[in-house]
């Protein structure tokens, strides 16, 4: 439905802000565009909404190329950070809009306006201005306004990025659930890496201006491709060294700094002799492990222990680095530690991957 083809982006004319940017997005799809401030993340999404003009390249919008199309000719509904609703208009004013642009009649428009109130389970608030509404009743009718025109594609820039976490995440899932419901294409631009994981089909995560990575879910979280990814997206142990050996089956061995050998899956690593940074979740390591149950047994010391409900967050002093986190199940098998205490921790060898050492 979108296709980005060689799209370049800068503003001075020297910088490029986007880099030969090539992405495809089907039809129905949910993705989202994560990566830090500055990424190029946002200015993508700009192109294609129409009000940023690509330097280069061109993006096409259900196999029409659209560069000289102004903004309103697009179909395309918009949902912004700030909500941007009109304060002076009531609500059913506001999701009217959009709709006397497009000259409807007065009753499909009177139909459209209830039917999109009642999507966002706001009946009964149309004759209200912004003003009287809550910071998530806004952002619920901003995102009525930009579906009431029934369009094929939604952009949504920051948008639960003003509201508090117990309401941003109850957002998060009836975004999400529109999106199921009524099959609409959705890109979604955010630097909150668990609103990403929570809310999309795929994932293209921005650095410098380039996609470092495009994949779903699971996959960036399971098996990143290089060391921004993997330190971008979720809680990451790093442990480098020198690849001693690489052996069959994409494997390899690492020679950490402090002396101990690790083997790792090779990911970014070539050959002997390359320096590498190893990547490893913090669920997936083991503390006193049995005697077979991890292919890699280090020494470790406890150098801190937090209790955060659900799970047990533990720092330990690792190979030469006192920053090594394990995070522990909260259940009956928790095992009993005590902050100064040493221990053995280990961890599978497809656990750990040897990236890039950026």
């Amino acid at each position: 439905m979108v296709r980005f083809v060689d799209v370049q982006k800068s503003y001075d004319g020297k910088t490029l802000v986007v880099k030969n940017l090539n992405l495809d997005i089907a039809k129905g799809e949910f993705v989202t565009m994560l990566g830090p401030s500055g990424s190029g993340k946002t200015t993508t999404l700009l192109m294609l909404a129409g009000f940023e003009a690509a330097t280069s390249g061109e993006i096409y919008l259900n196999g029409q190329p659209i560069s000289g199309m102004p903004p309103h000719r697009r179909g395309i509904g918009m949902v912004f950070q700030n909500y941007a609703l009109f304060p002076h208009m009531t609500v059913n004013e506001n999701l009217a809009f959009p709709l006397q642009v497009r000259r409807m009649d007065k009753a499909e428009i009177e139909r459209r306006v209830k039917t999109a109130l009642e999507m966002v389970e706001l009946p009964g608030f149309g004759a209200r201005r912004p003003a009287q509404l809550s910071g998530g009743q806004q952002q619920r009718v901003a995102v009525a306004r930009a579906l009431v025109f029934d369009p094929d594609l939604v952009l949504m820039d920051e948008p639960l990025g003003a509201l508090d976490k117990q309401l941003r995440e109850q957002m998060q899932y009836e975004i999400r659930h529109l999106h199921d419901r009524l099959g609409i294409t959705v890109v979604y631009v955010t630097h909150d890496q668990g609103e990403a994981l929570t809310m999309s089909d795929r994932i293209a995560v921005f650095n410098d201006g380039v996609i470092q990575q495009l994949s779903t879910p699971a996959e960036l979280y399971e098996r990143p491709q290089n060391s921004f990814v993997a330190q971008f997206i979720g809680e990451n142990n790093r442990l480098r060294g020198v690849v001693e050996d690489i052996g069959s089956g994409n494997s390899c061995a690492v020679r950490l700094s402090s002396g101990e050998l690790i083997n790792a899956s090779a990911v970014k690593v070539a050959r002997k002799g390359d320096r590498t940074l190893l990547s490893l979740r913090p669920e997936r390591v083991k503390i006193n492990p049995a005697v077979n149950g991890a292919t890699n047994v280090v020494d470790g010391n406890i150098e801190e222990i937090i209790y955060l409900g659900d799970h047990v967050r533990t720092r330990l002093k690792v190979a030469d680095q006192t920053d090594f986190i394990v995070k522990i199940p909260n259940n009956t098998d928790r095992p009993n530690l005590k902050e100064g205490m040493k221990v053995k921790i280990g961890w599978s060898a497809e656990d750990c991957r040897a990236l890039d050492d950026a």
